[in-house]
């Protein structure tokens, strides 16, 4: 059953790209919503005013198809005020993928392209101790199966954040914000394995240049990932728990 609260998504992507309303979708399967009742806000063009952050009771920040945090562009600095103003008024947020990179890079943290460090498709993740003590983690076991696709990766965490979650490649798979209902996640908590397949299709040479294999080869690779499903909706429901 929806909870009634209101979900302000913050994209980076073009608007001819398919996974715009996708991601969109993605979301709303996830949190049980209709997907009409997450509002978005395109980062490329501006943004979110005030107003909207002020409407909104929890705020999302997913991936991107052809963005990179690391690499930046005309739009990044407007991305940056953002998430700055989501940590400094303490939104609740959820930020996956590029946004987890980009509210690294905003809060001081150190974001590189490394292609020996990129993850593609189901990836096993181990809780760290703060992550196997966390209210919200701590239910995904000590290991754990999640659908990521990234290139990007955070190099050093911000001030202030802790480090929830690591795979074998890359240390800081997931943090959160000492004091601060903002949590940040490398992995696709948003995505099961069929929908990691529906965004990977829309990017046919993204697989074959990280993993170097053909995609039919690829997709026997992949595993569900219903642990991390679960993730925003204990997000969701901490906050009803903390008012």
């Amino acid at each position: 059953m929806h909870d009634g609260l209101r979900h302000l998504l913050l994209q980076v992507r073009h608007p001819t790209d398919p996974m715009r309303e996708h991601e969109v979708n993605c979301f709303a399967r996830v949190l049980a919503c209709p997907p009409q009742h997450i509002r978005v806000c395109d980062l490329l063009t501006r943004g979110p005013t005030a107003a909207e952050l002020d409407a909104a009771d929890v705020v999302l920040l997913g991936g991107s198809g052809d963005f990179s945090v690391a690499k930046g562009g005309p739009w990044m600095d407007t991305a940056l005020i953002a998430m700055r103003q989501l940590h400094d008024t303490a939104k609740p947020t959820f930020a996956s993928c590029w946004g987890f990179h980009a509210m690294s890079r905003a809060m001081g943290g150190s974001v590189v392209t490394d292609p020996a460090r990129a993850e593609v498709g189901t990836h096993e993740i181990h809780l760290t101790p703060a992550g196997a003590a966390d209210p919200i983690f701590c239910h995904l076991g000590r290991t754990f199966p999640a659908q990521l696709g990234h290139n990007d990766t955070v190099d050093r965490l911000p001030e202030g954040a802790i480090l929830l979650a690591s795979s074998e490649r890359v240390e800081n798979q997931a943090f959160r914000f000492a004091g601060k209902p903002i949590y940040c996640t490398q992995f696709h908590p948003e995505l099961n394995r069929e929908l990691l397949l529906d965004r990977l299709r829309t990017y046919p040479t993204y697989v074959e240049s990280i993993v170097g294999i053909p995609f039919s080869e690829f997709v026997t690779s992949l595993t569900e990932s219903l642990e991390t499903q679960e993730l925003l909706p204990r997000f969701i429901r901490s906050l009803a728990r903390t008012g």
